[in-house]
């Protein structure tokens, strides 16, 4: 039989955030650089009931930094793929071309200088070994993941061209990358133990400002094993050829402020894995979006957004899944 859609209706407060910035001493050593912290939940801990929202880690870290240096410790967003399109949707086109989440990491960066107009940018991290497709990989009981005795290593190199103070549009372009090891238990014969799969990453990102009102950026993606940089349609290992899965693609994104309260975006992504890296029935082989959206700022505080998103999902020996996704949503903050 023909898998059959649905129409759907869902209306959920678990996005709200809940946080706060601490501001510590400074450093008396490191040129009085500030320290301070930051915390900050929100509410999608659970993904299946609407109205039963668990707490969700975001941010906890603590940092030093000035106009040179920055050093952290905690958990926050990755330093591969740093930029985020603009949508309405909470999981920002995730699975769909945009990679790169948060989690526990060592971090440093450094900033060189050069000129008002010329600024470059180098930043490195060690990463907790977050496993993807555990417990039990999806629940069917034939594989469990495990860390690897090294942590992940990250890195990015950026240039920064153009003024970059007030009223400034500068552009910066900047390459990243990580590898790493993801250890698996194979349960299903023959059965293995401890196998070691790589993860690594190469990516562009790319942000232009042309004028105060237009601009444009983007990010592209070669990797394998992504699954937990929400790369691969959210695959990192093939159960049965049992090795990672390689995926490529990337996000572009148009913006134009039609009036200083009035923004409007558009843009493209897309994930797509190799198909010869995909066996299973239900593997997901190519995952797409269009989106458009505009928002409306009431006040400083109070936003309103429409956005509408067609998605178009390819599987390994199914029919394809179209969606066109219509969102609304109200923001506040203080």
């Amino acid at each position: 039989a023909r898998d059959q859609g649905e129409p759907a209706f869902h209306v959920d407060a678990k996005s709200t955030r809940v946080g706060f910035d601490v501001a510590g001493p400074r450093l008396p050593f490191f040129n009085c650089a500030a320290t301070g912290g930051k915390v900050e939940i929100d509410f999608q801990g659970n993904f299946t009931t609407e109205n039963k929202g668990t707490v969700l880690l975001r941010h906890a870290y603590w940092e030093a930094k000035d106009e040179t240096f920055r050093v952290l410790a905690g958990q926050t967003w990755d330093v591969i793929s740093p930029l985020t399109p603009t949508t309405v949707m909470y999981s920002i086109n995730w699975g769909a071309g945009n990679i790169g989440y948060r989690r526990a990491q060592f971090r440093g960066e450094r900033y060189f200088a050069f000129s008002d107009t010329l600024l470059w940018t180098v930043q490195g991290s060690l990463n907790g070994n977050i496993i993807a497709d555990v417990p039990n990989s999806f629940g069917s009981g034939t594989v469990i993941g495990d860390h690897s005795p090294w942590p992940v290593l990250m890195g990015r190199t950026a240039l920064t061209f153009g003024d970059r103070g007030k009223g400034g549009l500068p552009i910066t372009l900047g390459l990243s990358g990580h590898i790493g090891e993801v250890v698996y238990d194979f349960l299903a014969p023959p059965a293995r133990d401890d196998v070691y799969l790589r993860t690594w990453s190469m990516n562009v990102d790319l942000r232009a400002p042309i004028t105060e009102r237009f601009g444009f950026q983007g990010e592209y993606f070669i990797g394998e094993n992504l699954g937990a940089y929400l790369g691969g349609i959210l695959q990192s290992v093939d159960l049965v050829y049992r090795r990672g899965i390689y995926s490529r693609g990337g996000w572009v994104q148009l913006w134009y402020d039609i009036t200083p309260r009035l923004h409007s975006n558009v843009g493209y992504s897309l994930d797509d894995p190799l198909d010869r890296d995909l066996s299973s029935a239900s593997g997901r082989r190519y995952n797409s979006v269009i989106w458009g959206n505009l928002i409306y700022d009431i006040t400083k505080q109070f936003t309103v957004g429409l956005e509408v998103g067609s998605w178009r999902t390819l599987y390994v020996g199914k029919e394809p899944g179209e969606s066109i996704r219509v969102e609304f949503m109200t923001k506040y903050t203080f």
